[in-house]
């Protein structure tokens, strides 16, 4: 197959950026014909580029344009789109749609219902905009605190409402979880257009035997949940707390932390997976509804065990007590009570890493993630070529 691949990259690096770049790796080396074009927030500069992005966001008559002129460079099969906003806008969907080609879009967050893209506001799980009332995500400044931006995801989302942007010219959406599948169904999105499709991770080390600790990797921002993760281990000082990662948290959480706690700050892949390889478990104290988070998935391909808030995917994700252990989201004395009783007993997390790595052998391998997108794209494909013939 030929497949464009179209990524509006964030300012920071995130999953979805390695998502993107690991969906691209495992086609071309199935023999796929893939092309990648990428475009940066960054690009957006001062006052006059925040105007500029503000007016365009709904739909970019320029980025029509753009978008055509890609499609002449290649018989494409399918325009695979992961993430659009704010630059791309949906003028690419209506430009590959009206030339006749497959259209697939990953939902890897919620901005297609809500401003915030999280369903997450003052800290606590948000679904106000779910039933169709997006006002709401302007009136509470949901992106970023910015009036300006959450007016703009406003503007976006109304007018897809209003030309059926997702229902006419996107052939099928790719939703991480059944639980994410559920709240897009709630949101008004195409049931019989959305499939399920989880990340993967490369076997990139083998499961260790030597492990020590618990370690969390990820953003120090609020919706993960951290500062709840750092007053809980203050109840359990006979157990390390390895913490990876940066964010706007990071300070104030130093600051706090007891002693058994460490931070390590943003540390490259191959340590990071390497962290994950040596610890006991990794823990996901998130108080949103994560969509499939890179961490987990990597964490069962090493044998890891997690720990993780019993919150949206999360609790899908994680089989209690064989793959890992939740706790009620939000709950410190729930955390550190679950921590100490897995600890408790030598045998648990090891037995449970067992069954997580047997779990990413059977559902999280590239092959395995691999068919399952060439079927996404076949159904596409085929569900244009009936259009076509009708």
């Amino acid at each position: 197959m030929r497949v464009l691949i179209i990524h509006n990259e964030y300012q920071h690096r995130g999953g979805e950026d390695t998502v993107v770049a690991a969906e691209s790796a495992l086609l071309r080396d199935a023999g796929h014909h893939v092309h990648v074009e990428l475009v940066s927030n960054s690009k957006i500069q001062g006052l006059s580029g925040k105007i500029r992005t503000f007016v365009r966001t709904p739909h970019d008559a320029t980025r029509k344009t753009w978008m055509n002129h890609l499609l002449d460079a290649a018989n494409y099969d399918v325009v695979h789109i992961h993430n659009f906003f704010p630059l791309l806008t949906p003028a690419i969907h209506e430009a590959a749609a009206e030339r006749g080609v497959a259209v697939v879009q990953t939902l890897h967050n919620y901005r297609l219902l809500c401003a915030g893209a999280l369903f997450l506001r003052d800290g606590h799980v948000c679904e106000k905009c779910l039933d169709g009332a997006k006002l709401w995500g302007a009136a509470y400044r949901c992106y970023r605190g910015s009036a300006l931006g959450s007016l703009a995801v406003v503007r976006l989302q109304q007018r897809a409402h209003r030309h059926q942007t997702w229902h006419r010219q996107v052939h099928r959406f790719i939703a991480l979880t059944e639980f994410a599948k559920g709240k897009f169904v709630a949101g008004g999105l195409p049931a019989e257009r959305i499939s399920v499709k989880p990340n993967f991770a490369g076997p990139l080390i083998s499961p260790m035997q030597d492990r020590q600790g618990v370690v969390f990797v990820g953003r120090l921002s609020p919706e993960k949940g951290v500062r709840i993760l750092v007053e809980s281990w203050a109840r359990l000082p006979h157990i390390p707390l390895t913490i990876i990662g940066d964010g706007p948290e990071r300070e104030a959480l130093e600051q706090m932390a007891p002693s058994n706690v460490t931070f390590r700050g943003a540390l490259p892949a191959d340590q990071v997976r390497l962290a994950m390889a040596t610890t006991q478990a990794l823990v996901m104290p998130s108080v949103w509804y994560e969509g499939f988070p890179m961490t987990l998935v990597e964490a069962f391909s090493v044998g890891t065990p997690v720990i993780a808030s019993r919150i949206g995917s999360l609790a899908e994700l994680i089989r209690d007590g064989i793959t890992g252990r939740t706790f009620e989201p939000g709950n410190i004395e729930d955390l550190a009570q679950v921590v100490q009783a897995a600890f408790a007993r030598p045998d648990l997390l090891p037995g449970m890493g067992s069954a997580a790595h047997a779990e990413y052998q059977q559902l999280y391998t590239p092959s395995t993630n691999l068919a399952r997108l060439e079927g996404i794209y076949r159904e596409a494909i085929s569900e244009v070529a009936s259009a076509a013939a009708s």
